[in-house]
């Protein structure tokens, strides 16, 4: 009995993992009465990888401190599909074994309460890895489909028109956000160059790499630290890549998302590269990250229309949102122009013999701090005038679909809805004013003229 009830035990907390056993034992009750949270589910990619998709719960029932609703042991069994174990029975007949076998279990419930008060922590609005976890809503799949983009898009609405910027500021906040916040950052310098920014709640985790990062104190009289270097020892970027790579393995699940693509680190575009850094890991060392992205559009009968992208539901980021044709980050080692090419074979398969006609306009840039990430952001961008019969197939399996949308449709979805990739809104404004569909008359052109580029452009 006291076996099974242990194993049982031990699979609810694997199987639902730290965040769901925070909902299942709430602060204030010390009975193992089971509460349902969130159900997640785990299906498999193309590529065979492992997405768990969580199921909708509504706005009322979406706080962390909203209690769940009870669940009897019956009814816990039919919902976990487990009828040959009843919790409650397995615990009534261990409260009658002895002190020295009851002991584990004891151990157990402690370390239950441990973990959900260290998770509580984690989860206050003021903590780094709180708002960390929060910023995970971007790898929330997105519930609408074609139609629903359609529909919004012809609709007509007589608080919203072309004129009408708010919408495109809205979408420039999304990507901005947190400026409040830089003092909560210190300079992590190479060589006497500031390259990016760490928050004081990463820089905790930093300190066991002793012999990665020092740590420099503003004076002797302030405990606050100024700046963070590599080690005196690393002086090549070949040793300082080595080094900041194995300390990020050693972090784990602290930077989620690694991908092994690596980053080229310098205190500006085009200036030599100090070290090269884990893709995922950019935002965490405030690293300046570049990427390119591309219009592909269409003329016909005298009118535009602009090829989109949505994203496939297993992607890791922005799952089932509206993209660009074309996109993806600068890695190190490889061209702007180069890399362009590669994507428009693998997102679009568009062949070299017509992506290669197309053509630098300008970059759009912007700073985004979400709790202990600070993105810094560069994108690169590209026109492609396509042909009328073209039409693009994925060859990656990043893009679940394309369509060919009229580009005053695709104006009014980005005023008026959250369907695209927030950083992809950005270049398309940048194309409506390059292409005429935002007029000097409108109220504000100046102002979300500039602050398309609000970021660090350079």
């Amino acid at each position: 009995c006291l076996l099974a009830c242990l194993v049982h035990y031990y699979n609810r907390i694997l199987e639902d993992g730290v965040n769901h056993l925070l909902l299942q034992f709430p602060q204030d009750e010390p009975s193992v009465s089971l509460k349902l949270g969130i159900e997640t589910k785990t299906s498999m990619s193309p590529s065979g990888e492992s997405v768990g998709s969580r199921k909708e719960r509504s706005t009322k029932d979406s706080s962390h401190d909203a209690p769940s609703p009870k669940v009897s042991d019956s009814d816990w069994n039919k919902q976990s599909g487990d009828t040959s174990v009843c919790w409650r029975c397995h615990l009534m007949a261990c409260s009658r074994l002895p002190t020295v076998v009851i002991f584990p279990l004891r151990v157990l419930a402690s370390s239950r309460r441990l973990a959900r008060r260290r998770i509580r922590s984690l989860l206050k609005p003021s903590s780094c890895n709180a708002r960390r976890f929060g910023s995970v809503a971007a790898s929330t799949v997105q519930r609408f489909d074609w139609d629903d983009v359609v529909r919004i898009a012809e609709e007509v609405q007589e608080d919203d028109g072309p004129s009408d910027l708010r919408g495109y500021f809205k979408k420039v906040g999304l990507c901005n956000r947190g400026s409040e916040l830089k003092s909560e950052f210190v300079p992590f310098l190479v060589e006497d160059q500031i390259v990016g920014y760490i928050h004081n709640g990463f820089l905790d985790h930093l300190r066991q790499f002793k012999e990665v990062f020092t740590i420099g104190l503003h004076n002797n009289d302030c405990h606050d630290e100024s700046h963070v270097k590599f080690h005196s020892s690393l002086i090549t970027p070949e040793e300082r890549t080595r080094a900041v790579g194995d300390a990020i393995k050693c972090l784990g699940e602290l930077i989620p998302g690694t991908r092994n693509e690596l980053y080229p680190v310098a205190s500006s575009y085009g200036m030599p590269v100090f070290f090269s850094l884990e893709r995922a890991a950019a935002p965490y060392f405030g690293i300046k990250a570049y990427g390119v992205h591309m219009n592909g559009y269409v003329e016909m009968d005298g009118q535009k229309f602009l090829w989109i992208g949505k994203r496939s539901v297993f992607k890791p980021t922005y799952p089932g949102m509206l993209d660009h044709l074309v996109a993806g980050g600068l890695p190190y080692g490889i061209s702007c122009k180069e890399n362009l090419l590669k994507e428009c074979e693998e997102e679009a398969g568009i062949p070299r013999s017509v992506s290669n006609v197309a053509t630098s306009v300008g970059a759009v840039a912007y700073m985004d701090i979400d709790g202990c990430r600070y993105k810094r952001d560069v994108l690169f961008c590209y026109d492609l005038k396509l042909p009328v019969e073209f039409t693009p197939k994925n060859e990656d399996g990043e893009v679940d679909s394309f369509r060919l949308v009229p580009v005053s449709h695709v104006a009014n979805v980005i005023r008026r809805t959250d369907f695209f990739k927030p950083n992809c809104s950005l270049v398309i404004i940048d194309f409506l004013f390059r292409h005429g569909f935002i007029s000097p008359d409108s109220h504000g052109y100046l102002k979300l003229l500039q602050s398309i580029r609000s970021g660090d452009c350079s």
